[in-house]
């Protein structure tokens, strides 16, 4: 059974900051690609940020660049999004997701297993 709950989404004013979680289970999560997504009312859903199985390295979509960062705690099977200066176009519901291959890409149709998704608000 392969399961991937996200959490730490919320309601923040602009600049703040937020660290969303995803726990995985019924999978070793070295083994994996981990993908962060989201998506926001009447918009497709786009990739956030990457982080390969290989050897960890990470990609940001340019609208993330600069102020998320990801990282993963294998010991803890979980994968981290840290997000900085949020803005209110960052609304979204955010999912993290997996996929068997070692590298990871920014591609939603690449990933099999999802999670439930976490919102995420930005507004003053």
């Amino acid at each position: 059974q392969l399961q991937l709950v996200e959490s730490g989404g919320g309601l923040v004013q602009p600049g703040g900051s937020l660290r969303l979680s995803c726990v995985v289970s019924g999978f070793t999560l070295d083994s994996y690609s981990i993908g962060w997504f989201r998506q926001a009312p009447g918009k497709e859903r786009e990739g956030v940020s990457c982080i390969s199985a290989a050897d960890g390295s990470t990609s940001y979509a340019g609208s993330a660049k600069g102020r998320f960062t990801i990282s993963r705690d294998n010991a803890k099977n979980t994968v981290y999004l840290q997000m900085n200066n949020l803005n209110p176009e960052d609304t979204a519901v955010y999912y993290c997701a997996a996929k068997q291959r070692f590298l990871a890409t920014m591609y939603a149709g690449d990933y099999p297993y999802w999670g439930q998704g976490t919102q995420v608000t930005v507004s003053s």
